[in-house]
């Protein structure tokens, strides 16, 4: 049986607390939120190359299809694709030009608070990624095949 959008998702929704996509969960249901997700699972494939399994992905089709991988992926790899959909969703917060907005009316305080918000973002978004770039680079040691390395056939 093949893996769908929403295993991946599922697992994507524990590693972050986001009360916008509670709120898209909420209003319109799970299939809408998996599609407004799909797009970081698709970053998350290409970023993913070293998997030791085929990341063939349908994507979503109008209001009933959901997306699917043409493979049952491993525990491990869904995992870790739902590590990296998370740093994508942080660089989205990042990104997000309406939080740099300036709400609170005392000058001094709006000024502070938003500018240590936003580098508590950045400085989360750069270790995520730096424990994305670990865990990818310790997936492609273990699926390394290192006989035949030691026989000097480094086929990649």
């Amino acid at each position: 049986m093949a893996t769908t959008l929403s295993e991946v998702v599922d697992l994507f929704l524990t590693r972050v607390n986001d009360y916008r996509l509670t709120a898209i969960y909420t209003t319109s249901g799970s299939f809408t939120l998996s599609t407004y997700v799909e797009p970081w699972l698709l970053d998350s494939i290409v970023e993913f190359s070293v998997c030791n399994q085929s990341l063939n992905y349908v994507s979503s089709s109008g209001s009933t299809v959901e997306g699917y991988f043409t493979e049952d992926l491993s525990l491990k790899n869904k995992i870790i694709l739902s590590q990296i959909m998370v740093k994508y969703w942080l660089q989205k917060l990042v990104q997000d030009v309406l939080q740099m907005n300036n709400n609170v009316q005392d000058h001094d305080f709006k000024t502070f608070a938003q500018s240590s918000n936003l580098k508590a973002k950045q400085d989360y978004l750069n270790s995520k990624k730096e424990e994305i770039s670990q865990i990818l680079v310790d997936y492609g040691y273990d699926n390394n095949d290192w006989d035949n390395w030691k026989n000097g056939l480094w086929v990649v």
